[in-house]
């Protein structure tokens, strides 16, 4: 708060007034007949009288301009690039992790397990004696979503190098999985237009279609006997969408590594830009 001593005031006349300030560099203003130049006047002096607004105002701008002491500051620029860079490194180990043979496979948190809407596909298999056949499924359907995690990288490369200022600095200060959801926001629809090309490939390659097909055609042949429901799965859409939510897990432990422990920010960069909000 800025305050300003005003010390006496002397009508000199009906229409004139002097206003002596001793503290400041105005020996005196004089001020004829209209209030608002009064008004005036009271801005000039409370400018004149202030020396530390002008440092307040700079600031301000630094503040906008970066984070950070002012010997430690932050910058606009550092933010942006220390972000790609946990975003590059974090998005670069879930796509490696996932796509290493039995990435999806024998990881339990991604791991994709038979299809839900099929889970009565799956019990009809076993009680008919298919069990290789359908752990067989099983692998090769995870197998598929670890060929096409491979392609995973390069969308999320271009939607890290499309940050902006604005997405860094709400990343930065954002919840523990905020730059995983920048890139789900910005990557999803690419990923699912890249990963199914190459599922269906997948499919094909791993020839999950063979281990498919005598289960669904034991399974409705059962049901063109009983007068229950044939199902047909889209296997394409169903592995594709896992693998994708499975990347996504990756990505976000990743990021929470980086956030909590310092010892995973590799570069000095890193350790600047999330040290400053863990203090660490």
């Amino acid at each position: 708060m800025f305050v300003v001593r005003i010390f006496d005031l002397h009508v000199v006349t009906r229409s004139e007034a002097t206003i002596f300030i001793p503290d400041i560099h105005l020996k005196y203003i004089m001020i004829k007949r209209s209030i608002p130049l009064l008004l005036l006047a009271g801005m000039v002096v409370f400018l004149t009288a202030c020396p530390g607004l002008e440092q307040v105002v700079s600031t301000t701008d630094g503040v906008l301009d970066g984070i950070g002491t002012e010997e430690n500051k932050l910058t606009n620029d550092e933010v942006v690039k220390g972000l790609k860079e946990a975003l590059a490194i974090g998005s670069q180990n879930a796509a490696n992790l996932a796509s290493v043979a039995g990435g999806f496979q024998n990881n339990s948190r991604i791991k994709i397990p038979f299809p839900a809407d099929a889970e009565n596909v799956k019990q009809q298999a076993l009680d008919l004696g298919l069990n290789a056949q359908v752990e067989k499924f099983e692998q090769t359907m995870n197998r598929a979503a670890e060929e096409a995690a491979k392609a995973s990288f390069p969308i999320f490369k271009e939607a890290i190098l499309g940050m902006s200022v604005s997405d860094g600095f709400k990343i930065l200060n954002g919840a523990d999985d905020a730059a995983t959801t920048y890139l789900k926001d910005n990557t999803k629809a690419a990923l699912t237009a890249e990963f199914k090309p190459k599922v269906k490939a997948a499919i094909e390659k791993v020839k999950l279609t063979s281990y498919w097909n005598p289960i669904m055609h034991k399974y409705n042949a059962v049901m063109a006997l009983t007068g229950g429901q044939k199902i047909s799965p889209d296997l394409e859409v169903y592995i594709t969408e896992r693998a994708i939510a499975g990347l996504f897990i990756l990505m976000k432990a990743e990021e929470k590594k980086i956030r909590d422990d310092p010892a995973a920010r590799i570069s000095d960069l890193l350790k600047k830009v999330f040290g400053s909000v863990t203090g660490g």
